[in-house]
């Protein structure tokens, strides 16, 4: 209904996509006896432990604001879990802040870091709200390629070709969404040496850190001379199955700190306590506990990557998080036509790859945070769907067009 009013809205806002995500599961969640590898959210839920600790609080009328920064004590957990897990050493007064989210983090750092025109590089494929949150800080999104053949890492190189004179926040995401690649040291160390030639400042988003399968996870500020140049955002939605707390921290230099924080005290002002007292809960689970739930996730990976070679569509094996990007490029479909059929046709959620950028475009990302039963019903639908597509294809002259890659294989 129209109120009769011509309301004038921001053109920055007005330019600003849906997301390709939400756009597509608008249409999922009005569906039936659909296997959904399509939102990256755990299935585990969040541990009894954790939920008891926040009841805990309610119960004994914990209920008011904390201070803006958050809990001291949930401050000093993280700062000596970042000190134990990675050598990081961080003030837990002036060098953290409690967030609401990860994504609330990532907007506090782009508004307190650029002014208007300030460009940001972002890898592509990337998260989709990256640059989305880059406009609406008033900043340029910069896409830097990171394709398929260069395992979805960018190259130092490619960043350096990039930079201009307003060139000011490198954008990283490892382990990543929606590509489950991680740079080996010999990438992260060139990478790191362009942001000290150009005196760029990293925001380094690892909310995935603790989903590493093949290495341990190397926070780039513990890269040499990164300290001091880098924020640190991460949080417990992933690790902990706790997506709808939303509670995250940024971790970083303290003048960096005090600006996003001048900012979060005039807009969320804290997050809520009860996510909190749940957070320093979270940070006692015992290490068994979540190693097991990592192992876990690398038998889904195994299962999901060897499924979808044996199917033909290419896909490399993810070093981290928990999503596959399988190449879709071998059926002739688009990837929103590959995912909008596949959904109708099969049943099956994925997300198209081009949702994450041009350079997700002849992918689809298939989240494998479901059971292996899921994984595996899932795999057949796709199957028998493929098979539908060859049918059509020798029908009209096209011809076999996929060739099965060995289970496991890493590919290109």
């Amino acid at each position: 209904m129209s109120d009769g009013v011509n309301v004038r809205l921001s053109q920055v806002v007005m330019a600003v996509p849906p997301s390709g995500i939400r756009q597509f599961f608008d249409v999922v969640s009005r569906m039936d006896d659909v296997i959904s590898l399509g939102v990256g959210e755990p299935d585990f839920g969040t541990a009894w432990r954790v939920r008891e600790a926040a009841i805990y609080g309610l119960e004994r009328g914990r209920t008011t604001y904390t201070s803006n920064s958050g809990l001291l004590e949930l401050r000093s957990a993280i700062a000596a879990a970042l000190a134990s897990r990675y050598r990081l050493a961080y003030d837990p007064e002036r060098e953290l802040l409690i967030t609401v989210g990860v994504s609330e983090g990532l907007d506090l750092a782009l508004r307190a870091l650029l002014d208007p025109g300030d460009e940001v590089l972002i890898p592509d494929p990337a998260y989709v709200a990256y640059p989305p949150c880059v406009a609406l800080a008033g900043g340029v999104p910069v896409s830097v390629s990171a394709p398929a053949a260069d395992g979805f890492i960018p190259r130092a190189v490619e960043l350096e070709r990039r930079i201009t004179p307003r060139t000011r926040v490198l954008l990283l995401n490892y382990p990543g969404n929606p590509t489950g690649a991680v740079p080996d040291p010999e990438a992260l160390a060139a990478i790191a040496g362009v942001v000290r030639r150009h005196e760029l400042v990293v925001v380094s988003d690892e909310i995935y850190d603790r989903l590493s399968y093949d290495a341990p996870h190397i926070p780039f500020a513990t890269l040499p001379g990164m300290l001091e140049r880098t924020l640190l955002l991460n949080g417990f939605s992933k690790t902990y199955g706790m997506t709808g707390w939303r509670v995250g921290y940024a971790a970083g230099p303290k003048s960096l700190i005090a600006a996003m924080t001048r900012i979060h005290q005039y807009t969320a002002l804290c997050a809520s306590r009860g996510g909190q007292e749940a957070a320093i809960e979270a940070l006692r689970v015992p290490e068994r506990e979540v190693q097991a739930t990592v192992d876990d996730y690398a038998l889904r990976r195994q299962a999901i990557v060897s499924g979808l070679n044996g199917l033909g569509l290419t896909c490399h094996l993810p070093a981290g998080a928990f999503y596959a990007f399988p190449s879709i490029e071998s059926t002739g479909l688009s990837a929103h036509e590959f995912a909008t059929r596949l959904l109708h046709e099969a049943r099956v959620a994925v997300v198209p790859g081009d949702a994450f950028g041009p350079g997700g475009a002849g992918h689809v990302r298939c989240a494998y945070a479901t059971s292996l039963d899921q994984i595996e019903e899932a795999l057949r639908r796709i199957g028998t769907f493929l098979v539908t597509l060859d049918r059509s294809a020798e029908r009209n002259g096209a011809g076999q067009r996929r060739k099965a890659v060995p289970n496991g294989e890493r590919s290109p």
